[in-house]
């Protein structure tokens, strides 16, 4: 099984990252929490810590340097303190590196907890079908998570109530937004606040292909017969969570399917999981290899035809077709009981099995929502 040449390494993730030689960054979620918790500590203590150390969700701490920092109200007695942190996305090229991103905290009425406000360039929901309610702030669900645990953490140590108004904001954020898909998708005035991880993941073509061939060279070498192409952290979760699959077996594939695919076809191993969000997985179903926002989008129209394939009515079917986001066009599907996850997940299957055609590798696919939930899945098939 081993590849001719391959050398003896940490294969996952963190193998990947390291053979691309690409430095990693911080999301906007990581910013706006280390923004966050600086802020919150000025409020209660009239100091401003800098740098901020923050923890992310897999335990990683960085510390933030502030950018900005401020303190409004009565001397002694703070009324409201902002800190401001620059985004640094590595060798990512994120629209949103250098951004200056705020948090303004203010204190609460007991027992509310954290409230979030979107501020000047910060988004706010304004269609169906994201992971946030309409009218809510587009803070993403892990970030708010992140910044609520820096607030219990800040209010513990200094004898605060924990109940809280986060206001944040973004320097210049709607202007930037406008060269994303958020006002596609309903979010006006600015920018979300992202992230599921708190670091952002370089993705150099050249560099993060050749780093995914590193990768199942490595499995290859430790004698691997099956891995997983994974489109993020959640979607590895998942694929380890299904099939108990150690870390040289993980393939950071994000949106370069057709690398993984083209590669394993040279260089086969027997069984084969692509695991991913449902959008991303729903172009593999329609013949994208290069899953990015930038060069493939959901095909709304394939998805209402896969619907019809699986019982849907013409009513349900153009609601599909006319879906903000493609996770609303499978929630639609599944309260209707007509399976468009799995039909995406075995049209995703048949692409891939195309690209590697003459080469003994068994598919299977699994998609998930952003939760990590499974919304569709197509059992292993040989080529």
């Amino acid at each position: 099984m081993a590849a001719a040449g391959a050398e003896a390494g940490a294969g996952g993730r963190a193998g990947q990252l390291k053979s691309s030689g690409l430095r990693p960054g911080w999301t906007t979620g990581a910013c706006a929490t280390a923004a966050t918790k600086a802020a919150y500590t000025a409020l209660l203590t009239g100091e401003f810590p800098d740098p901020v150390v923050i923890t992310l969700p897999k335990g990683q701490q960085p510390a933030f340097a502030l950018a900005a920092e401020e303190l409004t109200g009565a001397q002694g007695r703070p009324a409201a303190a902002t800190a401001g942190v620059v985004k640094d996305a590595g060798d990512d090229p994120d629209v949103t590196h250098g951004a200056l991103i705020r948090s303004t905290v203010r204190s609460g009425e007991p027992g509310t907890g954290v409230v979030f406000r979107a501020g000047p360039g910060v988004g706010t929901v304004t269609k169906a079908g994201l992971p946030l309610p309409v009218g809510e702030p587009a803070i993403n669900p892990v970030p708010r998570q992140m910044i609520r645990d820096a607030v219990a953490e800040v209010a513990a140590a200094h004898g605060g109530s924990g109940d809280v108004v986060v206001e944040i904001s973004v320097d210049h954020g709607e202007e930037i937004a406008r060269s994303t898909w958020n006002p596609r998708l309903g979010i006006l005035g600015g920018l979300s606040i992202l992230g599921t991880t708190g670091v952002v993941v370089p993705y150099s073509c050249s560099a993060w292909i050749d780093s995914i061939r590193r990768g199942v060279d490595v499995a290859r070498a430790a004698g691997r017969t099956h891995v997983a192409g994974c489109t993020g952290s959640t979607s590895e979760k998942v694929a380890v969570a299904e099939h108990g699959l150690p870390e040289d077996a993980l393939l950071d594939m994000g949106d370069f399917a057709g690398a993984v695919l083209k590669y394993l076809k040279r260089h086969p191993v027997p069984r084969l999981t692509i695991a991913g969000g449902f959008a991303k997985l729903s172009k593999l179903a329609a013949g994208h290899l290069d899953l990015h926002s930038a060069r493939s989008q959901v095909d709304k129209g394939y998805l209402a035809e896969l619907a019809r394939r699986g019982g849907a009515d013409e009513a349900l079917a153009e609601a599909v077709a006319g879906a903000n986001t493609a996770l609303e066009a499978v929630q639609l599907c599944r309260a209707a009981g007509v399976p468009l996850g799995d039909l995406v997940a075995e049209a995703a299957r048949a692409t891939a099995l195309g690209v590697l055609l003459g080469s003994p590798v068994a598919v299977d696919v699994i998609c998930i929502d952003r939760a990590g939930t499974v919304v569709g899945r197509a059992e292993p098939l040989g080529p």
